[in-house]
């Protein structure tokens, strides 16, 4: 049994603490444990309640109508609102909450439902990414364990990689060919399985090599393929070596292709970066720059 403080449920749902306190005085809306100690506890079945009561409320029902509801009703009540309501906060608390349940056939279909009605991209980008921000913070503050974290990395990886394989592998004559990996040490896969499929999805040729690619093998495949662009991701500290190090070698291990990176770490750290060497700063810059790919390839057509 998961075992909350109050402040774990105001990271988790957004609800401030003080609030949470009054809906407990004045309401009795959730009934917190006590320890030997009298410090007070939450567990999954208050956090579930929380969500369903802070929905409820958001759609216009009043804390002390749903103070006499039945819990029962009261997720009655959700199930009929959720299947309506396909705004990204409240699919972001369903995410939540399928995570902290481990409940896999509610993620499929939160997610298949938010792609049925904004497709692939869209979902990862108004869904999927948010939702992960939100599970940073909460992992860094404690507030979920890693097993939780594990077990939506996973459904995630899975969804990523379907919708991969989908995508059909660029032959059109116009098309770059990326390589795509990550450092030793690197935990971005998530972010670089995205790459992947927003290459695919625009006819791109893709090399994935994936985490833990040192840089001789990087410039074996550069010595081999000649690429248009190698794309890495910086995210975490490097061990025993500066950013700066590692990007004046990975510059030179690429065989003349450009390297294209991005990541935290890029503006934790001043970097000078070498002529071949372009920063894109996260998921918005990386789009704006694919698309410029688009635009030139249909200017050559012309």
């Amino acid at each position: 049994m998961a075992i909350y403080s109050i402040r774990d449920l105001e990271r988790l749902t957004g609800i401030k603490a003080h609030t949470i306190r009054i809906w407990e005085q004045r309401y009795r809306l959730i009934v917190p444990h006590r320890t030997d100690t009298n410090i007070r506890f939450y567990t999954d079945e208050e956090l579930r309640l929380l969500f369903n009561i802070a929905l409820l409320n958001r759609n216009g029902y009043k804390i002390s109508k749903l103070a006499g509801m039945p819990h029962e009703k009261i997720a009655e009540l959700v199930s009929e609102i959720s299947e309506n309501n396909n705004s990204q906060n409240a699919q972001i608390d369903a995410l939540t909450l399928s995570m902290i349940d481990m409940d896999e056939l509610s993620f499929d279909r939160i997610f298949s439902s938010y792609v049925w009605e904004n497709g692939f991209e869209r979902t990862m980008m108004d869904l999927v990414y948010p939702f992960l921000d939100k599970l940073n913070i909460l992992w860094l503050t404690n507030s979920v364990s890693p097993a939780h974290e594990k077990f939506i990395a996973n459904l995630i990886r899975r969804k990523l990689m379907s919708a991969i394989d989908k995508e059909p592998f660029g032959t059109q004559e116009d098309s770059q060919t990326f390589v795509l990996y990550t450092p030793e040490g690197e935990s971005q896969e998530l972010t670089l399985l995205f790459m992947q499929y927003l290459l695919r999805a625009r006819h791109q040729k893709v090399v994935y090599l994936g985490a833990n690619t040192s840089l001789s093998e990087l410039r074996d495949v550069s010595h081999t393929l000649k690429p248009d662009y190698i794309f890495t991701i910086l995210q975490d500290p490097l061990p025993r070596q500066s950013i700066q190090h590692y990007v004046d070698n990975a510059s030179k291990s690429v065989n003349g292709s450009e390297l294209l990176l991005t990541g935290a770490q890029l503006f934790l750290n001043q970097v000078k970066l070498p002529e071949n060497v372009k920063v894109l700063n996260g998921l918005p810059d990386t789009l704006q720059f694919l698309e410029s790919l688009e635009i030139f390839a249909d200017k050559e057509e012309l």
